[in-house]
């Protein structure tokens, strides 16, 4: 431990956060690798001059951000990179939609009709049910950058207004706020390639490379209300993430 800092007793931040930092710095640069063990409890009290209370709150940060182990009757182990465990976000997207100056919404279709078909299996209706259909081209800087296809349903007590059309219902899917009814919801992301609608709406050519993204949302009675799927050229969207610890300050406690 003789490389590493200490906790600083005139510092501002708790102590239990100053040692989890002081560890991820310790695992960001090698000083700690995966499958290291840790110092025990007691040997980390000594060192830094803190309970063992303190040294626990911060393992078990540590443990919530995937970066240690425990084993009984063994001690805490830096933890193995597992790529099976990465998880992306959809910041990307949901910054896309938050450029209010840059982005627009175009509506190709708004329309009810009978539900049929996967809508069915997928909202839990009967055939020939109503329900909301709406096609949407989004648009960042005049260039079209994604295509929307929902089926919401239809409540005839309940009439279209014209916010649910705007990007603001998009932006809402990603934030949470566009609707209080919803519950939860499901995504899927997959890989696909463009047909010929697709491709002439998004100024691409055919059979290009695409992400489809899925969501099925529920309300309150897990009852499915929204179904629809983003279609969006390869180009224009990445999903990145960060797998393991680096040599930069992982996160704050």
């Amino acid at each position: 431990m003789k490389q590493m800092r200490k906790v600083d007793d005139n510092s501002y931040e708790p102590s239990y956060a100053q040692l989890v930092r002081i560890i991820q710095e310790q695992i960001g640069v090698g000083k700690l690798r995966p499958g290291d063990r840790l110092p025990s409890e007691s040997q980390l009290c000594g060192y830094h001059g803190v309970s063992r209370m303190t040294i626990r709150r911060a393992i078990n940060i540590l443990i919530e951000q995937g970066l240690v182990i425990t084993k009984q009757g063994q001690g805490t182990f830096i933890k193995p990179m597992q790529f099976w465990a990465a998880t992306f976000s959809l910041g990307q997207l949901q910054n896309l939609l938050s450029d209010e100056r840059g982005i627009r919404i175009k509506i190709l279709e708004a329309s009810i009709s009978s539900a049929r078909g996967r809508v069915t299996s997928k909202m839990a209706m009967k055939k020939g049910q109503r329900i909301l259909f709406i096609r949407r081209l989004i648009l960042s800087q005049d260039k079209p950058i994604m295509y929307h296809r929902e089926y919401l349903v239809y409540d005839p007590s309940r009439p279209i207004v014209e916010s649910e059309l705007e990007v603001t219902s998009l932006r809402g899917l990603f934030e949470g706020t566009s609707n209080s009814s919803i519950k939860r919801s499901m995504l899927s992301i997959e890989a696909t390639v463009l047909e010929d609608e697709e491709a002439q709406l998004l100024q691409v050519p055919v059979a290009a490379a695409a992400f489809n993204i899925e969501h099925l949302f529920y309300d309150f009675e897990d009852r499915p209300v929204s179904w629809g799927w983003f279609i969006c050229p390869g180009a224009n969207l990445r999903f990145t993430t960060i797998v393991g610890a680096h040599n930069k300050e992982l996160s704050r406690v």
